[in-house]
């Protein structure tokens, strides 16, 4: 019955996505929503979007662990970074007229930047799909009893077939339901779990005063703490997922303003999940049968749902619970399947008539949908998934983007030197040298490349020191 419920919520929303989608006509219409969004539409779709699987069942799990040290970068640096980009960024880039983030660096630095960056920025992408996709499969192994790789499999499907339908305009008009929808549900259980533990004072009076400290340090000392927090700030700022929301607004005001809006609802909402995660803590130590529900810290908020609410109102959680999941994983699908196909395929195809151009965009929705249902079975925690979709290859294009936002330093093989540099060190320090900080470093040597590049051609001239195709 549980199932059933959850499966026909998700079925609505197919239904107001395929409505909403009759308006698009052209690629434009399914990228930007025609630039059309209001202030409450991009502010919703920016919580929605930031909002999903690693804010509430990651953030919760982290919390459980560790106590408040668990919450210091989801959702405080999230949400911290989501609010910086929208008051230095987001007007910026808005007026520049793009239809994608590529777009400024083929304008700025050239074809091969633009291209590099596409290339550099879609694995993250993938993997911020594939952690959607297996919290998504977990909540329905919580309701369902299916193993795991059954219901990961299930929901790659139906996020794929959800994903494809709408553009940003449907994906804008669903983010206002499901995130209404996954505040009220957060909510809900946080009164009612209060009301089981004897008040919001029992459940943080209960918790052990080393666990009430953001400053804890994590695992790896306090510079792996730095350094999950510099992702978190600086993947996030580059992030297509994000951008693609306020690049879809009516005006630069609205573009800034609905963005800062959306990370305070993202830190003031992510607040739940902590409290969720020091709840669930205290009731592993006093109740045998709760500890038995809780089979694993990432299953910490579909549990407590299911142990403190009765059966349909279990289901209306869950819905919400989904409704984050298809928020996010729809713009982790939909922001780098537009670079793919504007940046990318249109400029290898340039027949692509409008209604070519529209169909390759949804084609590579669902080709990058079966890439994030492979890595979702192969992962073994979200909090993995989200961390390397952060840093992947994020860190040379940051330093690309601010020099290019900012400043008239360096061209084109600054940034294409920047990014190289920056995803090999990455790569280098995070896979084969178990580095304490490798995206810091990676940060620190694409900085340096890029104003050595620079400083170089200010010297001896411009200097092609790439082929002009990558």
């Amino acid at each position: 019955m549980i199932l059933l419920g959850m499966l026909a919520y998700v079925l609505l929303q197919f239904a107001v996505g395929v409505w909403v989608s009759r308006r698009i006509r052209t690629e434009a219409d399914y990228i930007l929503a025609g630039r059309t969004l209001g202030l409450v539409l991009v502010a919703f779709s920016v919580f929605a979007t930031w909002f999903g699987a690693e804010a509430i069942v990651a953030t919760s799990g982290e919390v459980y662990e560790r106590g408040l040290a668990g919450a210091a970068v989801d959702p405080v640096a999230y949400a911290a970074a989501v609010v910086i980009s929208g008051l230095t960024l987001a007007a910026v880039l808005w007026r520049n007229g793009l239809t994608t983030f590529a777009d400024m660096f083929r304008k700025r630095y050239s074809r091969e930047v633009e291209t590099l960056v596409v290339v550099a920025l879609l694995p993250g992408s993938i993997f911020w799909a594939a952690a959607q996709i297996r919290a998504f499969g977990g909540v329905l192994t919580t309701s369902s009893g299916f193993s795991l790789t059954t219901t990961i499999g299930f929901a790659a499907i139906l996020v794929a077939g959800y994903s494809v339908v709408g553009g940003l305009l449907a994906d804008a008009v669903t983010d206002f339901l499901q995130g209404s929808v996954v505040i009220v549900g957060l909510i809900i259980l946080a009164i009612a779990i209060a009301v089981n533990m004897g008040g919001f004072t029992a459940v943080l009076s209960s918790a052990e005063p080393e666990r009430l400290s953001f400053f804890t340090p994590a695992e790896g000392g306090s510079l792996k703490k730095i350094e999950q927090i510099v992702i978190a700030v600086c993947g996030s700022l580059v992030a297509v997922e994000l951008i693609s929301r306020f690049l879809g607004a009516r005006s630069a005001s609205v573009a800034r303003a609905g963005t800062v809006a959306g990370g305070l609802m993202y830190l003031a909402v992510g607040l739940i999940p902590v409290f969720l995660g020091l709840a669930a803590a205290h009731l592993v130590k006093t109740n045998p049968e709760f500890k038995v529900t809780l089979s694993q810290n990432e299953q910490v908020v579909p549990a407590l749902a299911q142990f403190v609410l009765p059966q349909w109102d279990y289901v209306l959680f869950a819905g919400a619970l989904i409704s984050a999941i298809l928020s996010t994983v729809h713009s982790a699908l939909h922001a780098p399947a537009s670079q793919v196909s504007h940046n990318i395929v249109a400029r290898f195809v340039p027949t692509l008539d409008p209604r070519g151009k529209l169909v390759a965009v949804r084609v590579s929705v669902i080709a990058l949908s079966f890439v994030a249902f492979a890595l979702a079975l192969t992962s073994e925690r979200i909090k993995d998934l989200v961390e390397v979709a952060s840093a992947f290859g994020s860190a040379g294009v940051f330093v690309a983007a601010m020099f290019a936002i900012f400043t008239k330093v360096g061209g084109a093989s600054s940034a294409l030197t920047s990014i190289i540099v920056g995803a090999a060190v990455w790569a280098a320090g995070r896979f084969a040298l178990d580095w304490t900080a490798p995206y810091i470093a990676a940060l620190a040597c694409s900085t340096v490349a890029y104003l050595a590049v620079a400083a170089w051609e200010a010297f001896a001239g411009p200097t092609q020191l790439w082929p002009r195709e990558l």
